[in-house]
């Protein structure tokens, strides 16, 4: 069954505490009839005021690149917290042209490697995981993907402002059959027993029931080991699935790398581990693209402390 498609507009999403969100949509629309290049200079800016005027987030950016990437100097980390920023000014005109720009245009723009993984995935018939993650590019490179799945659906966190939520289902929705909750675990194995491909992250803070203090850049962070009893459940294949956009150019690269050996296994912490490497190894390729903003080792137990006190306390 499809994720439901009400009307877009009522009275009570009329409030004048939802401007700004209206004007954001607004925005969305009138921004992916510029030329691509230039939305994306248009979103660079914007990040650039972004790092200034969001100084807590900026402050946790640095946390987790000072905990992921000790090797860097200060000076090297400093710039990469300037160029993510720049990465997320980007990524408000790649989320505009996913939801509402053209489709042509983005598959013009994307390279697609891997499909070959897919394909023998889909045979198989018990449907395929895409153990992905939160990179800056994430809903500029799904229309892309769609032509290669026969029923493409994946999960989401749904948001705070009843208007921002609208949005993203109405863009979402055009390119995907359904999207479900993210800890809707019931929705997900009804898609993959009828063959679904189905979109899943993991790599934010979990701290909920079948969470596990798992590695990520050699740092223990809360981390969510459901995939690993879903694919063993279901059948499904598990293929990584990373993406970003290429140096100096408004192109991109999806990845859908073959399926892990011997996975699932019977130890959940191992195998999250074997895909945080991937995803390690990865982010290092575009390492400003990664989400560096969310407060990844956040929720730890006793005795981790809080790495994002401003006392910079040592993980």
């Amino acid at each position: 069954m499809s994720s439901p498609r009400p009307s877009f507009w009522n009275r009570p999403l009329a409030a004048p505490r939802y401007a700004v969100a209206w004007l954001l949509y607004g925005a969305m629309r009138m921004v992916v009839r510029l030329p691509f290049e230039r939305q994306l200079a248009i979103g660079r800016r914007l990040g650039r005021i972004g790092r200034i005027v969001l100084a807590k987030r900026a402050h946790v950016v640095r946390r987790n690149l000072e905990l992921c990437m000790p090797e860097l100097s200060a000076e090297e980390r400093e710039d990469l917290v300037a160029r993510h920023f720049e990465a997320l000014g980007a990524s408000l005109a790649e989320t505009a042209m996913g939801w509402f720009g053209s489709v042509d245009e983005i598959r013009r723009r994307v390279e697609i490697r891997g499909t070959e993984h897919l394909r023998a995935a889909l045979e198989k018939g018990n449907g395929v995981i895409l153990y992905s993650a939160h990179f800056t590019p994430l809903e500029f490179c799904a229309p892309a993907i769609r032509p290669y799945c026969p029923r493409l659906t994946g999960m989401y966190k749904p948001q705070r402002n009843p208007v921002m939520n609208r949005v993203m289902m109405l863009g979402r929705n055009r390119n995907v059959d359904e999207t479900f909750a993210k800890d809707n675990v019931r929705a997900m194995m009804r898609n993959l027993a009828r063959n679904a491909v189905v979109w899943y992250a993991s790599d934010q803070s979990y701290g909920h029931k079948g969470a596990a203090l798992v590695p990520f850049f050699n740092v223990p962070a809360m981390t969510n080991t459901a995939v690993c009893r879903i694919a063993k459940r279901s059948g499904a294949v598990v293929l990584p699935y990373f993406y970003r956009r290429l140096p100096g150019e408004a192109r991109y690269v999806v990845d859908i790398f073959p399926p892990l050996a011997d996975f699932p296994s019977d130890d959940p912490v191992t195998d999250v581990t074997r895909l945080n490497r991937l995803l390690e190894d990865y982010i290092r390729l575009c390492p400003e693209q990664y989400w560096w903003i969310h407060q990844r080792f956040k929720g730890r137990p006793a005795p981790y402390p809080d790495v994002y006190a401003r006392s910079r306390t040592a993980a």
